[in-house]
């Protein structure tokens, strides 16, 4: 197979394009899904695949697919998919380059006249971060039977806590039918693009990542129970501080774990303390524990030392409660060999890597054979404004889903 490349000024008028739509002003975006910013990025899709020839649907949950014809028309479609919706304040690469990838493949295969077999698509998922309506990964988890239909369209947005997904979804005028949705009998695989969000290609000077996995984990909440006193008028040893046994219970969990597999990774990332009054001693606190690892056997043990920790701290009362978990998510073998194959073949350094993060490729790897690419994130930035990735690496990884695509149509 000769080897195809992509446009490195197609793409970087994509980047400079979408960039636009949610502009913070501080060079990142917010682009809420289902917001004014999204269906302006959603427009802009259109608007491009319609130039090439690509036929437009949108399913039920608003997911849209731009699809050029192969030669068979009884082959089954190749995806590329990931989102346009973007966190609070957060970059111009995660998600809709993974987007943007895919509609450089599509416009590369139209352009070069690249003859294939198989439909391929470039597929916007809806709501995949969930900023505004919560879970995150919302529309793949419906697709793929994860997540209840009517609860997501029930969920209300966390900045008014009254306007639901279900009244966005309306509003945007991009509500399809349930006919459209990405269907394994009339899929063959899909493919993600995305970056890193990490530090681990940059420094090891690679450009691409042949995704292995989604790491494995799990998410507890930890509870300490005291007394609220007056902060000025109770001894120190009278207290019973909810805050202070809570440090402590960090501190020994954060001890315990180091003692793990040094691959392990975990985050206190949310802290409730009440009431939260400069002159009140606390007399409840809650907090996160986030744990991931590839071997279950290793989360097993982080939960053993969740399990074991002490009942109780400075007079406080411990407890904990699962919020919730998963295993870890193994992609398709022969994927992430072309994948492996494509970035070889076209002597870009590359290595194999897992993601810690999750994505809509996870749940869509159980109803049909997935994989991702990642490309590198400039000193491991992502969900924030220097969130950045150069165009020639965005394009390379866009070179590299374009053979890999090439290598399942000939297959």
């Amino acid at each position: 197979m000769n080897n195809k490349f992509c446009d490195v000024k197609r793409m970087e008028d994509k980047i400079k394009t979408f960039a636009t739509y949610g502009d913070a002003g501080h060079g990142g975006i917010t682009r809420y899904s289902l917001s004014q910013e999204a269906v302006q990025a959603r427009e802009e899709f259109k608007k491009r695949m319609k130039a090439i020839g690509a036929e437009i649907t949108v399913d039920d949950m608003a997911n849209m697919y731009a699809t050029i014809q192969g030669s068979d028309s009884n082959a089954k479609r190749i995806v590329m998919a990931s989102h346009v919706d973007s966190v609070k304040n957060g970059g111009n690469y995660d998600g809709i380059l993974g987007v943007m990838t895919a509609m450089e493949v599509l416009e590369s295969i139209v352009d070069q006249k690249i003859p294939h077999k198989h439909p391929i698509t470039a597929m916007i998922w809806t709501n995949e971060e969930g900023s505004l309506y919560p879970p995150a990964m919302m529309s793949s988890g419906v697709v793929c039977g994860k997540f209840d239909k009517d609860t997501m369209i029930a969920s209300k947005s966390v900045l008014d806590g009254k306007t639901t997904f279900g009244e966005a979804l309306a509003a945007s005028n991009y509500a399809g039918t349930v006919e459209n949705r990405l269907n394994p009998n009339d899929y063959e695989c899909m493919f993600e693009l995305h970056i890193e969000q990490g530090p681990i290609l940059e420094a090891a000077n690679n450009d691409i990542g042949v995704v292995t996995c989604v790491l494995g984990m799990l998410n507890y909440r930890i509870r300490t129970y005291g007394q609220a006193d007056h902060a000025g008028t109770t001894p120190m040893e009278y207290r019973q501080d909810a805050l202070y046994a809570a440090s402590q219970v960090l501190i020994y969990l954060h001890n315990e774990l180091d003692k793990l597999d040094p691959a392990l990774v975990y985050t206190t990332g949310e802290i409730k303390c009440h009431p939260c009054v400069h002159t009140v001693i606390p007399d409840f606190v809650d907090f996160s524990i986030d744990a991931r690892h590839e071997d279950p056997k290793v989360i097993e043990q982080v939960l053993d030392i969740i399990k074991n920790m002490p009942k109780e701290v400075a007079k406080c009362k411990v407890d904990y409660e699962k919020a919730w978990a998963r295993d870890t998510v193994y992609f398709d073998k022969e994927l992430v060999e072309f994948v492996k194959a494509s970035a070889d073949e076209l002597s870009i350094s590359n290595q194999y890597i897992n993601s810690g993060a999750g994505h809509d490729a996870q749940f869509v790897s159980e109803i049909m054979p997935t994989t991702m690419v990642f490309v590198p994130s400039k000193d491991g930035h992502s969900h924030c404004e220097p969130e950045f990735t150069s165009v020639e690496q965005c394009t390379n990884g866009a070179s590299v889903m374009l053979n890999t695509v090439l290598k399942v149509d000939a297959k």
